[in-house]
């Protein structure tokens, strides 16, 4: 019984952290963060996305996840994805994710994740109203890290996944994990209706919320062409 209540609790905590806040306030907390932790990952470039991922990358989903529980654990997170377009980053579409699951968990953990996406498919792929499965339709592999890659290199994945937590940074391998789209707080965000391709794609106008985000990841894709 004591399992059952745990689980349940769990399930709770993960689903509320993905679907709340649903306010525009709310994901322009979710940008700032993501700008953030994008120079938190490029702070030490020795041992950060190496350049030449990010002057070729189709997109970015950057996520914070928090996994805890006792015997049983939770995750949920939330975060936001952009795509290169040919005026620049496109705007943030929200994404998130969740889930509970049975293992050795005691406390929490608070994960910051960013996913690189290499390929139009993979772009494609969040730009549906749909959940994304990672290593699914969409090959995943954990990024290399550093200078480790060089420019012109192909990907050997649609995406390449890194996390940090607790100060620790790594390429990581994220198969199995669903994302699903947020459209609620796309809509408070925007003022509107939207859709994710209509985000991604550059159809909708970035907000100036978005502004610190798309010229932090300009600045590292610029810093990678040179």
């Amino acid at each position: 019984m004591q399992a059952i209540w745990v689980l349940m609790s769990m399930l709770a905590f993960s689903v509320a952290l993905v679907a709340s806040p649903v306010s525009a306030a709310g994901l322009q907390d979710e940008v700032d963060q993501a700008a953030t932790i994008i120079e938190r990952f490029q702070a030490v470039p020795e041992k950060g996305i190496p350049e030449a991922v990010l002057k070729d990358a189709k997109g970015v989903a950057i996520m914070t996840v928090i996994k805890a529980g006792f015997g049983i654990s939770g995750r949920g997170g939330k975060g936001v994805v952009v795509a290169r377009t040919n005026k620049g980053w496109s705007g943030p579409s929200a994404i998130g994710t969740g889930g509970a699951g049975f293992g050795f968990q005691i406390g929490a953990e608070v994960t910051e994740f960013v996913i690189i996406l290499n390929t139009d498919a993979a772009v494609k792929a969040f730009s549906q109203d749909a959940n994304v499965a990672l290593g699914g339709s969409l090959s995943v592999a954990a990024g290399p890290i550093g200078r480790s890659v060089e420019a012109g290199v192909m990907p050997v994945a649609a995406v390449y996944t890194y996390s940090q937590s607790q100060g620790l940074f790594a390429g990581i391998a994220l198969e199995g994990t669903v994302i699903g789209v947020r459209n609620d707080a796309n809509a408070a965000y925007y003022g509107r209706a939207v859709t994710p391709e209509d985000i991604l794609s550059g159809k909708v106008r970035p907000p100036t919320g978005a502004d610190r985000l798309r010229k932090v990841l300009a600045r590292y894709s610029v810093l990678a062409r040179k």
